[in-house]
């Protein structure tokens, strides 16, 4: 082994293929384990990019595999990679670099020389500009990432530390401050973050007209910060403040305008306005000026300038109530429902069952679960019936199923049931995230706050990749693969403990 693995969320992008090409050309050590997380929010009926990506790689020598996360964003992608690993180092490396031949061993050379006591090694950035033209604002913006600090677009964290932080924290929906985020959590937490020299290439990606105007979702993140982490966390983390108050003098000189032509202060609503457009063209012109100044740059400034100020006082706003309306507590956050596999786990598995009289509870059962509801949780059902897909079973008569599992064992909050069978995609289907996501969904909790209890490595499989946590019951149906990869392992549904 190498000691490290590597783990690439993405959404599909042509860009996968030109990074898995450059890891399987590396002139140093393979990987352990490349694992791929397509993070997209469903699943393709045609041609899958990911997976024909991931065979490409397969095809070049890689030992790679492919898990989906329900499109939560790159957070969660990341804890469904890194949960599967088990080198000592974790490689984190977005889908749109590209790696030197060099690259492999340069950061195996870093990793040999990290001490105990370093947590995480980030690598460094280069961004081509082009060489003919001044840069675009969106250019100029990506080329920030060869000075920032801890991004994860190449971010080596040793597996100790992510296990002892509980890994990113997924209420950061956007690639944006959840690095941040995590590496505050390890410095805090005892350990230290030094920078290698194993280098990546980050082109510019191309981006839409508005992108810098969605990018303004950002704001509500930093309230997430503030709340986290303290007032002083941007010095820790070497973030600069933005131009957030200038955008806040501009948006409140537009609304007092506004404001004060519906009330009839003209000469109010004159000086309001021509303040407006002041910080407005400064705004916009401190953006042009080092650009390449073409027609299409220019009207891009212009627009986006003018737009940019509102949005990103809308999205501080709300973030800010966001925070004052449910304060977050420290990340992981606590178990708040516990999902159950049925069969082979709450009651004995008969094959393809249609008859509510063959349902028989797990000795302890009942017991568990009446324990679970006194202490406020909520409780769920998420199971597997391919036999509809196979027509073996209506799903009526699954239903009915159900209907006496939850007489005998008492009654469920959410009941989510997969038809699909094996042999078509499915977005549901354990091992797929979709069942416990929309479980969570159901319930009004996060996916973090809850606990998954199956019997196969499907069941730990799905709560892993949609951000759970997971405890195997093993049966005689159980593989040993399964129970040696299983992050919690008991030996009987009464020794199921939830903290």
């Amino acid at each position: 082994m190498t000691g490290f693995s590597v783990v690439i969320p993405t959404v599909g992008r042509p860009s996968l293929d030109v990074l898995l090409g450059t890891l399987a050309a590396q002139d140093g050590p393979r990987p352990d384990l490349v694992v791929v997380v397509d993070d997209r929010p469903g699943r393709d009926t045609g041609e899958d990019p990911c997976e024909r990506a991931c065979a490409t790689a397969r095809a070049a020598g890689l030992d790679v595999r492919l898990v989906r996360s329900g499109g939560r964003g790159p957070a969660a992608a990341r804890n469904a990679g890194w949960r599967r690993v088990r080198s000592e180092w974790v490689a984190f490396v977005d889908d749109d670099v590209e790696l030197p031949a060099s690259w492999a061993r340069e950061l195996a050379d870093d990793l040999a020389a990290a001490a105990p006591g370093v947590g995480a090694v980030q690598g460094r950035i280069h961004v081509p500009l082009p060489a003919d033209r001044r840069p675009t604002d969106w250019e100029r913006g990506t080329a920030g990432l060869a000075d920032a600090q801890w991004i994860t677009a190449d971010m080596a964290y040793r597996r100790t530390a992510l296990e002892q932080v509980a890994g990113f924290d997924e209420r950061f929906p956007r690639a944006f401050r959840e690095d941040a985020d995590l590496a505050l959590r390890v410095v805090a937490a005892g350990w230290r973050i030094e920078r290698g020299e194993h280098l990546a290439v980050h082109p510019v990606r191309p981006a839409a007209d508005l992108a810098s105007l969605k990018q303004q979702r950002g704001n509500a993140d930093d309230v997430l910060m503030t709340a986290l982490h303290g007032r002083d966390w941007r010095q820790r983390a070497a973030s600069a403040v933005g131009r957030l108050p200038g955008h806040v003098a501009t948006t409140a000189a537009a609304a007092s305008a506004a404001g004060s032509l519906l009330t009839g202060r003209r000469r109010v609503a004159a000086a309001a306005g021509l303040a407006w457009l002041g910080l407005t063209a400064e705004f916009a012109w401190r953006r042009i000026a080092p650009g390449p100044r073409d027609g299409a740059e220019v009207r891009r400034m212009l627009v986006t300038s003018a737009a940019i100020p509102p949005a990103a006082v809308y999205h501080r706003l709300r973030g800010e109530l966001a925070v004052r309306r449910t304060p977050p507590p420290a990340w992981p956050p606590p178990v708040a429902a516990v999902l159950f596999d049925r069969d082979g786990t709450l009651v004995h598995d008969v094959p393809y069952n249609g008859d509510p009289d063959l349902v028989k509870p797990v000795d302890g059962a009942r017991e568990l679960l009446d324990g679970l509801r006194a202490r406020g949780l909520r409780i769920g059902l998420v199971t597997n019936q391919s036999g509809v897909a196979r027509g073996l079973l209506t799903r009526a008569q699954v239903d009915a199923v159900n209907a006496r599992v939850a007489e005998l064992l008492g009654p469920f909050d959410t009941v989510q049931v997969s038809v699909d069978g094996p042999d078509a995609p499915s977005r549901t289907r354990k091992p797929e995230p979709g069942m416990v996501l929309d479980a969570a969904r159901a319930l009004g909790v996060l996916p973090a706050q809850c606990l998954v209890v199956g019997d196969i490595g499907a069941d730990v499989e799905a709560a892993l990749s949609a951000g759970a946590r997971a405890v195997l019951v093993p049966t005689d149906v159980t593989r040993a693969e399964e129970v040696e990869a299983a992050p919690v392992v008991v030996g009987s549904l009464g020794e199921v403990v939830v903290p």
